[in-house]
């Protein structure tokens, strides 16, 4: 299976886990990273919560989470942060550390955003840590 098989097949998986629908379906649309960043004008940010569209885990015996890279955890956290109102264009990076109870630190270059942006997507962190831990493992 070569390199190219690989990427799609986990753009597929993941992109299953973050939307429930078959993973099939989701290998023929683009990546969600590959869209381009918002172009429309930010009025006052959104202070709803965050609400993962994922499906309800299975709690049986053959209970089976995805294990993906660090990196691709990071990239499942960066989609769903992007979601919120007020994302930076560019500027924000996401750090996955830990092994079973992994975490996600987010980091803001300079001049990237303001206090009270950052300050709500770091409120919003915990949220999407919580909910993408009951679908997604850290591979070693």
């Amino acid at each position: 299976m070569g390199d190219a098989a690989k990427d799609q097949s986990l753009v597929a998986l993941i992109g299953g886990i973050l939307s429930g629908k078959r993973a099939e379906a989701q290998a023929s649309e683009p990546h969600l990273l590959a869209e381009a960043a918002p172009t429309a004008p930010m009025s006052a940010p959104s202070t709803a919560p965050v609400a993962l569209e994922m499906p309800p885990p299975t709690n049986g015996p053959d209970e089976r989470r995805a294990r993906l890279p660090a990196v691709a955890i990071g990239d499942l956290v960066l989609s769903e942060l992007r979601k919120m109102d007020g994302f930076p264009r560019s500027g924000v990076s996401i750090t996955v550390y830990g092994y079973r109870n992994w975490n996600a630190m987010i980091r803001f270059a300079p001049f990237s955003t303001t206090s009270q942006n950052a300050a709500r997507l770091l409120e919003a962190m915990p949220d999407i840590v919580f909910e993408l831990r009951k679908y997604v493992e850290l591979k070693r």
